[in-house]
């Protein structure tokens, strides 16, 4: 089934149910099909979308799939280069950014025999060579991954959640996705703000939250936490980072959640595994989800098959990211992991370098080339540190003469994303190399993790 005869069904099934604030299900299919027809987009052709977590935002999503267009959410933290290169590489024909009207027209009559194997949405991740890789997904393969959502994290019928994962971001699209499936709310929060969230939460009755670690952080340390009523909320989840147990204490303490989980994954499959016992395994990944089978390849990397329901393809124009990663009918992940005496998941870590942080992937290489343009810098090593807030915090370990406030102004002057920018910028002497010549980060990693 398409996305556009699956939203079709579910505002025909629960028409009197809101889909987001102040807007049923039974008021959609017209909203939406002035949206397609204001696009004016051929069937297949790319649509990016470089905006927030608006209500527009989604509705322009729904608008895409109404039209059969394929959907290309781009993050509004990229710097110039970087989105000019997605748009490019995507080969978007309308890109709707900031300020720009939105689309009103005649009402499409909907895209609603489109294959479902057709590609629906474009999402770019980092790669290994710090140039983000377009992942195509097909509308049968996002439905799937909704459904898996809805019925691994516990969603039930008229559930309403907080829509504030970017909606370039797999957990901000499946979110989404989930809602219309079990005719629930979708509850925009056009960008992260703690208080924000909060008033929301209280406002709008939120039942579930699916948050990468970070804002779970955010939200227990704001100190207006106690004056706003979170009773509603029954279900967490997290993914996109691991969560500490201290953290995961806190969230049962403060929630008292019925259902609380981890939800392992990636953009390409949407999800591995699902840790459904966070209170007694603080931050395990869990039993493989009911679409993926995985296995533990040589060295311990986690693979998952590709026949699973959620998988994607291939890279989108990208043979050398099919090659390393497509093999055998199995998705090498880059994760390394290893299962406990019951049979549960844990996920150490990366076989490359990725640095996971506040849920987004940077590359080391992305920023030591930005680092190593400056005068003062002769070597640059870059590293991610285990953080309480952010999971890995970016830290630059630099040979050279600049001082940390020059490297940071150096940075911020660059066509380098800030969010992307070291949060540390460490001064030595030399750098620990191999044999070779080759800086070994894993050596500055393992210092790191000693007591100072």
């Amino acid at each position: 089934m398409n996305l556009a005869r699956s939203l079709l069904d579910a505002c025909e099934r629960t028409p009197e149910a809101e889909a987001f604030p102040g807007i049923r299900y039974g008021e959609l299919p017209a909203r939406v099909a002035r949206i397609a027809g204001g696009l004016g987009a051929e069937p297949g052709a790319r649509v990016a979308l470089v905006l927030d977590n608006r209500l527009e935002t989604a509705l322009l999503y729904w608008g895409c799939q109404w039209a059969g267009a394929v959907c290309v959410p781009l993050s509004w933290r990229l710097s110039d280069d970087e989105l000019e290169y997605c748009v490019v590489d995507s080969g978007a024909e309308i890109v709707i950014g900031d300020g720009d009207p939105f689309p009103d027209g005649t009402e499409h009559p909907g895209a609603l025999d489109r294959d479902d194997r057709e590609i629906s949405l474009l999402l770019y991740t980092s790669g290994t060579t710090g140039r983000p890789k377009g992942v195509p997904r097909s509308h049968a393969a996002d439905r799937a991954g909704g459904m898996s959502q809805a019925l691994q994290h516990g969603y039930l019928p008229l559930d309403r959640t907080l829509g504030v994962m970017p909606l370039y971001h797999t957990m901000g699209i499946h979110s989404l996705l989930a809602m219309h499936l079990v005719g629930g709310c979708f509850v925009p929060q056009a960008r992260w703000d703690s208080g924000e969230a909060l008033r929301l939460i209280e406002e709008q009755r939120i039942t579930s939250l699916y948050l990468v670690p970070t804002l779970f952080h955010d939200l227990l340390a704001d100190e207006r936490l106690a004056a706003h009523d979170i009773s509603s909320v029954r279900a967490l989840g997290y993914a996109g980072a691991p969560m500490t147990s201290t953290l995961v204490g806190r969230c049962l303490e403060t929630f008292r959640p019925d259902v609380f989980v981890n939800h392992y994954g990636s953009t390409e499959i949407y999800t591995f595994s699902i840790g459904r016992d966070q209170a007694s395994k603080p931050g395990c990944a869990g039993r493989p989800s009911v679409s993926t089978r995985l296995k533990l390849a040589e060295g311990g990397e986690i693979c998952a098959h590709l026949s699973s329901d959620e998988a994607f393809g291939r890279y989108w124009h990208r043979p050398d990211a099919d090659a390393k990663a497509l093999r055998d009918g199995w998705y090498h992940t880059g994760d390394t992991g290893h299962l406990d005496a019951d049979g549960d998941l844990w996920v150490d870590g990366r076989l490359d370098d990725m640095i996971i942080s506040g849920g987004e992937n940077i590359h080391p290489t992305e920023v030591e080339d930005v680092l190593a343009s400056h005068p003062g810098v002769r070597e640059v090593a870059v590293i991610g540190v285990p953080d309480d807030r952010l999971g890995s915090r970016v830290v630059a370990v630099v040979v050279g003469d600049a001082t940390a406030e020059e490297l940071d102004a150096h940075c911020l002057a660059s066509p380098l994303a800030r969010f992307k920018r070291p949060r540390e910028y460490r001064l030595v002497e030399s750098l620990p190399k191999s044999a070779s010549g080759k800086i070994l980060r894993r050596v500055l990693r393992d210092e790191s993790k000693e007591p100072v």
